[in-house]
């Protein structure tokens, strides 16, 4: 058997996450496949050097396309302009995307427009929120990909009831745990002590951890302001650690909101310095979507501030509760995790660290 040519797309940090295991899985098989890392460069970070790169154990990228900023239009066709020529000047066997971002719908469009196969691992999640970005990308690129590879088994249900067969839709488990569990391990065999947020850790023995970046969350004034308000009568009982996002930054200085004296707000966190802190939280409360999967993962309670969510196995199996963004709602939730009655849950089946290899194993007998 001929050894398969993969592209693999990443574009955010998060998608580097997701293709580390598929990285260190595809290696276990130098016989049967090779691949290259294309870095689309939708989001261009200091912080992603070798030590990155390092601490995730793959490679640098092979290619970077750079494609920057700009709306998403412009974004997206810089990437597919980009991604284009590559594939033109050596053509994969297969293209696999990860996740929703541009940088996903944009080299599975290239793709398929070429009659190159598109894998798409994290397929069929739904929100059923045509407002958000992420969920126009989803349906977009499973609408054209060959191979879907999903996380959990509503996104298996949301395809065949939009007319894929069974035989390409295939219920792997999260390349997202695969990489939690590795990282923590490493984390667990190193020395934290230099690590800003073990000296955070040691000055609040107890304490929940915030994450908000969604628009809706922090560019409306009133709904961020509820939040805040929410956020502040929490942190009256339990310190929280707040790593803020730029433009949420930004929102909160601008809406002239203070969020009192017990809610530390601190830059965004490297992975790892950020898993060490929230790994260890008496409760999260969050607008995104991997930490609910996460959370779930380790079993440690988390509210979404968020009105649907396209991850439903985090609320029916897992330590996730949708609790919106009511103020009164927000708390009353926050109360019971506090009192010691938070829901309890489990980690779904599949998430055992293990997905990239069933993956890999299925693309073995997918490709040629």
């Amino acid at each position: 058997m001929s050894r398969s040519l993969i592209y693999l797309v990443a574009g955010a940090r998060p998608n580097f996450m997701k293709i580390a295991p598929i990285v260190r899985a595809l290696q276990a098989r130098p016989d049967r496949f090779d691949f290259r890392i294309i870095h689309t460069g939708q989001h261009y970070d200091r912080e992603m050097s070798d030590v990155f790169f390092d601490e995730l154990g793959i490679p640098k990228p092979d290619y970077h396309l750079e494609a920057g900023g700009g709306s998403h239009a412009t974004q997206t066709a810089k990437i597919m302009v980009a991604f284009e020529e590559i594939c033109q000047k050596a053509r994969p066997d297969c293209v696999l995307v990860v996740g929703d971002v541009n940088s996903t719908l944009a080299c599975s469009i290239d793709a398929k427009k070429l009659d190159i196969p598109v894998a798409h691992v994290e397929a069929g999640l739904r929100s059923g929120d045509m407002r958000m970005p992420e969920e126009i990308n989803r349906l977009v690129t499973d609408s054209i990909s060959d191979w879907f590879f999903c996380t959990e088994p509503a996104g298996v249900d949301n395809l065949l009831r939009e007319g894929k067969a069974q035989e390409v839709v295939f219920h792997v488990g999260h390349v997202m745990v695969d990489n939690l569990l590795f990282q923590r391990d490493k984390l667990d065999a190193s020395d934290k002590a230099g690590m800003a947020t073990e000296a955070i850790k040691a000055q609040y023995p107890k304490y929940g951890v915030v994450t908000l970046h969604r628009p809706s969350n922090v560019d409306d004034e009133a709904s961020l302001r509820g939040i805040a308000g929410a956020l502040k009568q929490i942190a009256a009982d339990l310190p929280l650690i707040f790593p803020v996002h730029p433009r949420t930054r930004g929102n909160l200085e601008k809406f002239g909101l203070d969020l009192g004296p017990n809610v530390l707000l601190t830059k965004p966190q490297s992975y790892m310095e950020f898993l060490n802190l929230w790994k260890d939280a008496a409760l999260i409360m969050t607008d995104s979507g991997g930490l609910q999967e996460e959370t779930t993962a380790l079993g440690i309670p988390c509210l979404t501030l968020r009105e649907n969510t396209e991850r439903p196995v985090t609320i029916d199996e897992g330590s996730n509760v949708l609790v919106g963004t009511i103020p009164s709602r927000i708390l009353e939730e926050a109360a019971k995790v506090l009192a010691g009655q938070g829901k309890q849950g489990r980690r779904p089946a599949l998430w055992d660290g293990k997905a990239a290899e069933r993956i890999v194993a299925d693309l073995d007998r997918l490709l040629p």
